[in-house]
């Protein structure tokens, strides 16, 4: 083997499999992004004092289609939406959320994104927000960070 083939052999190599990690990152993405979420009384704005929590998996696909859901504990929810908004700001509704037992909240069949929607998603700017009847605007609360 000559001495060029032995010094560009490992730069080759190096190249090849960084840009096969590329790839597979925006690959991920552009199949569809599952976002763990943890809500919390402290996300919300203004802050919200309470033990309440809640935990789930929401699925964004690259069509815009959006399922999963999220499970609380310690608080009696009255409702539950994705809306827009970076953090530390409030915005609209843009998916409402539909219960699913006591604790559970379900996007529903067939829900997606606007284009708009899908390039806030993209930017980390929705949010998982759920309501109880003490805290009408929101008790707790979690950013979809992709």
């Amino acid at each position: 083997m000559n001495a060029a083939l032995k010094t560009t052999r490992p730069i080759l190599s190096a190249l090849c499999a960084a840009a096969v990690i590329s790839l597979a990152a925006y690959s991920s993405f552009a199949v569809g992004a599952d976002v763990k979420v943890m809500l919390s009384g402290d996300q919300e704005v203004p802050a919200v004092n309470t033990k309440a929590t809640g935990s789930g998996t929401i699925s964004v696909g690259a069509d815009k289609s959006v399922s999963g859901s999220v499970t609380t504990t310690g608080i009696a929810g009255t409702m539950a939406h994705i809306h827009e908004g970076a953090p530390g700001s409030n915005g609209g509704v843009a998916i409402p959320l539909a219960k699913n037992g006591d604790n559970g909240w379900s996007v529903p069949a067939g829900a997606k994104l606007s284009d708009a929607q899908y390039e806030e998603f993209k930017a980390g700017k929705l949010y998982v927000n759920v309501h109880s009847a003490a805290h009408p605007g929101g008790e707790i609360r979690g950013q979809l960070k992709p």
